[in-house]
């Protein structure tokens, strides 16, 4: 294999900080209409919370993978603990604080669809970034930051770690408003949905066109990289300033059970083929085949890939070839792949 310089004991950590939640899932047929009451098929209480999925996803994936976060003192506090470590995440700088874990409401509807109500709890307590956790950023491979603890803490661990010369990674999901210049300007990479990408630009993102317009906009924040989860139409990325941007089809699945996490093991995974030297095409590929896989299982940490799932399912991929290029990843894809013909400037992964 041609990048063994990451293997063995040269792998330099990926270090994930931020938010770890209990999920309690109810699995309901359709959302209740204000003053209406739904019985729940089910409830569920699911390890979760953005930094948490991160972390698990990549240590699942075998990489060396330190979480720093907060938990409660309460009975979901040790079923966290318990989940992230079965997962293969050092938590040598886990805190525990007094009061509640971080807590998440998901009311998961028949379609796959889910809406979230979160309790900050723990992830918004005080924070202390010990000296260790400062030497652990400094001498990582990258930080893997979200949205889901105090934006300042974000915003320290993210100059601790590029002023050493540390790419960081911020997934944009959490927290809604403006991100801070501050952090901006740390990033190596900024990965939103279309959602979040809409909500910092204040642009629309319906067709790839504007998708990509809307990137550029936040290129020009200061973020060197950035990289637009698009859900079942796949994802774009705009490796840097100047270059040409890279676009992936979705790897379909045969049948999506549950879309929660999938957006964090796509961001970790990317973040995992980039440490080990993949080149963005490439990078691309692998995540989402990752998050191919973890769409087809419920919950959030239980449905995280190992990496035998994921070479295998890229092998399939190979198999299939262009015959199979955007079929069943929904209607939607048919007509945005058609948008995507005209779009001078976009190589679709695969025709180089």
């Amino acid at each position: 294999h041609h990048n063994n310089m990451s293997m063995g004991s040269v792998q330099r950590p990926l270090v994930v900080v931020g938010s770890a939640n209990a999920d309690l899932v109810f699995t309901i047929d359709r959302l209740p209409k204000p003053g209406e009451t739904l019985a729940a098929s089910s409830l569920e209480t699911i390890p979760g919370g953005k930094g948490a999925n991160q972390a698990a996803a990549a240590a699942k994936l075998g990489y060396p993978t330190y979480f720093c976060g907060q938990v409660g003192q309460d009975a979901n506090a040790s079923m966290l603990k318990e989940s992230l470590s079965g997962c293969g995440v050092n938590l040598m700088h886990l805190r525990e604080v007094q009061g509640a874990s971080g807590t998440a409401l998901i009311l998961l509807q028949k379609s796959g669809e889910n809406s979230i109500v979160i309790v900050g709890g723990a992830n918004q307590s005080h924070w202390q970034l010990t000296d260790n956790i400062k030497q652990l950023l400094q001498s990582a491979g990258a930080v893997l930051l979200q949205r889901e603890i105090p934006e300042e803490i974000n915003v320290q661990v993210a100059q601790i770690a590029s002023s050493a010369g540390v790419p960081v990674f911020l997934d944009a999901g959490g927290v809604e408003g403006p991100i801070s210049p501050a952090l901006l300007s740390s990033l190596a990479v900024l990965s939103p949905n279309e959602t979040e990408l809409a909500r910092l630009t204040g642009k629309p993102t319906h067709t790839l066109e504007l998708v990509q317009a809307a990137a550029s906009e936040l290129m020009q924040l200061g973020v060197k990289s950035v990289l637009v989860k698009l859900g079942a139409d796949g994802s774009l990325l705009l490796p840097g300033p100047g270059l040409v941007p890279i676009r992936q089809a979705a790897i379909p699945a045969p049948e999506v059970v549950d879309t929660t996490g999938a957006g964090d093991c796509f961001t970790a995974a990317y973040a995992v083929a980039v440490l080990e030297g993949k080149g963005g095409a490439e990078a691309l590929r692998f995540a989402s085949a990752a998050a191919s896989i973890c769409v087809r299982r419920k919950g959030a940490m239980p449905s995280l890939p190992v990496r035998p799932e994921v070479q295998e399912l890229l092998a399939k991929d190979d198999a299939a070839g262009s015959r199979q290029q955007g079929a069943g990843s929904r209607e939607q894809a048919a007509t945005r792949s058609s948008q995507l013909r005209c779009l001078a400037g976009i190589t679709h992964v695969g025709e180089g």
